[in-house]
């Protein structure tokens, strides 16, 4: 509960909000779930993306340690949607960073994705790239997530997407490009595989492994089977403006007449739907009592202990500077009765989760190829990425393996940088067996 309590009082320290300018537009949102039916299926979706789709290796640097590579191409989503990919971010950005000299006959290489506020290549290339280069001769390929850093819109403040429908254009173009870098990759002579990703990045990642046609390792790092918890029930949930989301989907029967018939709420819509409801109203009041609060917090060191997490993001101090800003929580015992909510709030949150279980809920997509190359690694006290009421790894993906760390979203992303990195190289990169130093961290 600690852990957990940790996570809810970090995401209120950050000023980040979603989706203030409401769900995107009706026709994009239709045009996205259409879509995904295609690239939910491997047999349609492995053959959207030639297998010598064009890549571009704009700069080559040389150091002691590493070679780094940066490369760009164009995503493949702009030319199967056209016109639904901003113009920033059409070209998919990444770095490849490799070893001045491979160990053995192998060259293995893995894909990193970004979690949410992820920009830029510095972060996975110094806290994951560089130490597993060193650690296991593993080589990376860091991409750009479509919406940050160099693929950020010029009117989008940091990591704030503008429109639900952005979080489906994000997924849509990383799905198809990792299809297009483990081509880049084959044609090179890389090998074994692999993708990985913490958080948001996860989740993306176990998404776009389902579409190669061969065996793969994935490591997907805080994330579970679906997203819809995160933006429902989860204390990302308070960063939303649910204000105009129920505002667009009252005030617009394309939302309620065509697009909600569109989704499907695939785990335990009813008591699902009761517990999200009830979440998202005690947030709001949350929210509200946490205004002076907030704002206090911004107006005081919050700049500086979100550059230094970054930083400093594997080493215990940065989460020891986090709990030192830790003030008293404001209460919130006051309880809603969730029967006297209004009927659009119910269907808003509704729609909310529909959408998301329909474009990120793993039942809806293929199977991996070798679900025995799987290691999810999870925090057993995430209030991120809720997992009650969702179907488990296990039931969807048989055979692949999920390990517990005893922690939080936020303390497992400062503390466990290396044992994310172990469980890539364990999972099947190299093959290594498990070692009771990194056995004892586990639930």
């Amino acid at each position: 509960m600690v852990k957990s309590k940790l996570d809810s009082i970090y995401r209120r320290m950050l000023i980040t909000r979603f989706f203030e300018r409401g769900w995107g537009k009706p026709e994009n949102l239709q045009r996205l779930f259409q879509f995904r039916k295609i690239i939910s299926q491997r047999s349609t979706c492995f053959p959207l993306v030639p297998k010598d789709y064009p890549v571009e290796i704009v700069k080559e640097e040389k150091s002691p340690d590493c070679i780094i590579l940066e490369g760009k191409f164009l995503t493949p989503l702009e030319l199967h949607l056209p016109g639904i990919v901003p113009k920033a971010a059409q070209d998919a950005h990444f770095q490849v960073v490799l070893p001045n000299k491979w160990n053995g006959k192998t060259k293995p290489m893995c894909i990193h994705l970004a979690g949410t506020g992820d920009h830029f290549f510095w972060r996975r290339r110094n806290l994951i790239a560089k130490p597993l280069l060193k650690e296991a001769n593993i080589g990376a390929i860091i991409l750009e997530n479509p919406f940050y850093g160099t693929r950020k819109p010029d009117n989008q403040v940091r990591s704030n997407l503008h429109n639900v429908s952005d979080i489906f254009v994000m997924g849509g173009c990383l799905v198809l490009e990792c299809l297009v870098l483990l081509h880049w990759c084959e044609r090179n002579g890389f090998g074994p595989l692999g993708i990985t990703g913490l958080s948001m990045g996860g989740h993306m990642a176990s998404l776009a492994a389902t579409n190669w046609p061969k065996p793969l390792v994935l490591v997907p790092c805080l994330s579970w089977s679906t997203a819809s918890t995160v933006f429902t029930t989860g204390v990302m949930s308070q960063s939303i403006n649910w204000d105009m989301l129920e505002m667009q989907y009252y005030s617009d029967g394309k939302y309620r007449e065509r697009l909600s018939k569109m989704v499907t709420v695939i785990d335990d819509a009813f008591t699902a739907g009761q517990t999200f409801i009830k979440n998202f109203n005690q947030s709001l009041i949350e929210l509200k009592k946490d205004i002076t609060y907030t704002k206090m917090m911004q107006r005081g060191k919050i700049s500086g202990i979100e550059g230094n997490l970054e930083k400093n993001s594997d080493d215990s101090n940065s989460l020891t500077m986090l709990m030192e800003l830790i003030l008293p929580k404001p209460s919130s015992e006051e309880k809603i009765d969730i029967t006297k909510i209004n009927w659009w709030e119910r269907e808003a949150l509704q729609f909310m989760r529909g959408m998301m279980d329909e474009c990120t809920h793993l039942k809806n997509f293929s199977v991996p190829k070798e679900t025995s190359l799987i290691i999810a690694v999870c925090a057993k006290d995430d209030a991120y990425v809720p997992r009650d009421g969702c179907t488990s790894l296990e039931e969807i993906w048989p055979g692949a393996e999920i390990r517990y760390l005893d922690a939080g979203h936020v303390s497992a992303y400062v503390l466990h940088q290396k044992l994310f990195r172990y469980f890539l190289v364990d999972s099947g990169m190299m093959n290594k067996a498990n070692h009771p130093s990194v056995l004892n961290l586990l639930i």
